[in-house]
């Protein structure tokens, strides 16, 4: 309300004055109000993947490499990408007699800190570390245990040594570099460490961070305050203040859009699509609204030894009960496609020609009847010892589309007389323990964002399964075990060739259809609502943020 009453000061006061003196509508515009429907569950950047936490990372810190907004592979961290071509990566001979190969990166050599310490190998060595202890509870273990040996060469050159040589042997946008200084003390009780970070005890010590802008303030479940970082190596930031406000009802989210109480809501995290065509009809005058069509998968898991569930016949059932294109006609104007598998269309290895569920209740109706769910008192369904079909499904609470959505599959499921459940919880709880711990008991709707061609290892390999044993690391949160999905997903990471690596992603997709062990819905559009005088804000429509690059944003 203050900046609301400020800007209509300087307008009036630029009524008055003469056009060389008249300050412009920005002048004073050095704070940028983001608003998103999710706070984070971790800010550590190598625990858990919740969307939320890498937005505001992207604005702190970078990876060593990114897919920028044309799709393509970059440093950001690193100096050169190493490529075979330039001998930054060999292929070398392992001990067992199989091809690995070592990779060359060299750190940003003016990379700092916030509190003045370099970013070095040493920091790389501890990363490394953690990543591949067993009870660190990193979410992206599998990367970690493949780079078996890290060299260190200087305090700014380091090669990683994997067992194997995949397509993607130089993009390690997984391996998030930690402070060694500060986090090594608090390592030294590996499976206690996801709660001792300093990352969550102490997000405002400066040495956590080395992008352009670092933590000044967190309000836990209310906002996140960054200011520019003095030790940052890269092109200057334009706003002294950046807040990220978490609102968690999207109606109320663009209330506070309106009232001036933010600036700007982020499309990777924002409105709804039906909300974003609305409010552009009414507000196109004062904002643009990007509609960016991205690597978003909406979908449902399924806990796999649920005892209905655990049946192909009944998960057929559930998707072919669902109409499923009626959904995004009508919430979406046909914006948000139907999802057949896990690959979107706009990836060069989508399967176009494969046929998925179509909805077909009365086949559905067949399908349970022989699983033994027979249509009972009411029509619902009932098994020979008289317990109902009754499972829970759970969402983000406050997402006002995951919320009517949720509401028309149960109307659906109703029909063939499956008795669906709603339960919701706040994102950083869904998130930050029920899903990613698997406490949700039947069915769990949300969203997976991935890069380019990204091999889906973490959500249908059996090895990454979350299990205490492993700390929960792993996001097979649906307890997927399939031999044949586990082979095909080690096939296609390291078949260099296009054509024959395309032919395996297909049958990845065709078994992906014949095993369903997800629920597929639509792949989604991203809403960016951006007022006219924010410039340099680029939507990307994949895993790395558009706040990758929030050094290049400016009032106008």
């Amino acid at each position: 309300m203050k900046r609301t009453l400020l800007a209509r000061t300087l307008l009036a006061l630029a009524a008055v004055l003469s056009p060389a003196t008249a300050p412009t509508a920005f002048a004073a515009k050095d704070e940028l109000v983001i608003g998103m429907t999710q706070y984070p569950a971790t800010l550590h950047p190598n625990i858990e993947s919740m969307l939320a936490k890498t937005l505001v990372n992207a604005a702190t810190r970078r990876p060593f490499t990114a897919y920028d907004a044309k799709w393509q592979l970059t440093c950001m961290l690193c100096v050169a990408l190493p490529t075979i071509e330039n001998g930054l990566a060999r292929l070398e001979d392992l001990p067992d007699g199989k091809q690995g190969i070592a990779v060359t990166y060299t750190i940003q050599p003016n990379a700092k800190w916030g509190d003045g310490t370099p970013v070095t190998t040493r920091d790389v060595l501890f990363s490394w570390e953690v990543g591949r202890h067993p009870q660190s509870g990193v979410a992206a273990a599998e990367f970690y245990r493949r780079a078996y040996k890290l060299d260190v060469k200087d305090q700014k050159t380091f090669t990683l040594h994997f067992d194997r040589v995949t397509y993607e042997y130089n993009a390690i946008g997984d391996f998030q570099v930690l402070p060694a200084h500060i986090e090594a003390a608090h390592f030294a009780e590996p499976a206690q460490y996801r709660n001792r970070t300093r990352f969550d005890a102490d997000p405002t010590n400066a040495g956590l961070h080395f992008g352009p802008y670092r933590i000044v303030e967190v309000r836990t479940g209310s906002h996140i305050v960054l200011e520019p970082n003095p030790t940052w190596y890269g092109e200057k930031p334009k706003f002294k203040r950046v807040v990220f406000r978490a609102v968690e009802n999207t109606s109320a989210l663009e209330a506070n859009l309106l009232s001036g109480s933010i600036d700007y809501i982020t499309g990777e995290l924002g409105l709804t699509l039906d909300q974003g065509l609305a409010f552009e009809k009414k507000h196109a005058d004062k904002y643009d609204v990007i509609f960016k069509p991205g690597l978003i998968y909406e979908h449902i898991d399924m806990r796999l030894d649920h005892p209905a569930l655990k049946d192909l016949r009944v998960r057929q059932a559930l998707l072919m009960a669902l109409d499923r294109r009626s959904i995004s006609t009508r919430l979406f104007g046909g914006k948000q496609p139907v999802a057949t598998t896990s690959v979107n269309p706009l990836d060069w290895v989508h399967a176009a020609d494969l046929k998925g569920y179509d909805h077909d209740p009365k086949r559905a109706a067949q399908l349970l009847d022989e699983a033994g769910w027979k249509a009972g008192p009411g029509g619902m369904r009932q098994n020979a010892g008289g317990e109902k079909l009754a499972i829970e499904l759970m969402t983000t609470a406050g997402n006002r589309v995951r919320e009517t959505v949720q509401q028309v599959l149960q109307a659906q499921w109703k029909q063939v007389g499956v008795d669906v459940r709603l339960k919701n919880e706040p994102p950083r709880v869904f998130f930050g323990e029920t899903v990613t711990k698997r406490q949700y008991t039947g069915m769990a709707m949300y969203a997976w964002v991935s890069a380019p061609e990204s091999v889906p290892r973490s959500t249908l390999h059996s090895g990454e399964i979350p299990r205490p044993e492993n700390n929960w690391a792993g996001q097979n949160y649906t307890g997927y075990a399939s031999k044949a999905m586990d082979e095909l997903v080690e096939k296609i990471e390291v078949e260099l060739d296009r054509g024959k690596r395309k032919a395996l992603w297909r049958q990845l997709q065709e078994l992906y259809l014949a095993d369903l062990p997800v629920l597929p819905l639509y792949f989604r559009a991203d809403v960016f609502v951006i007022p006219k005088w924010l410039k340099g804000v680029t939507p990307t429509g994949h895993r790395d943020p558009s706040t990758m690059w929030i050094e290049h944003w400016r009032a106008e």
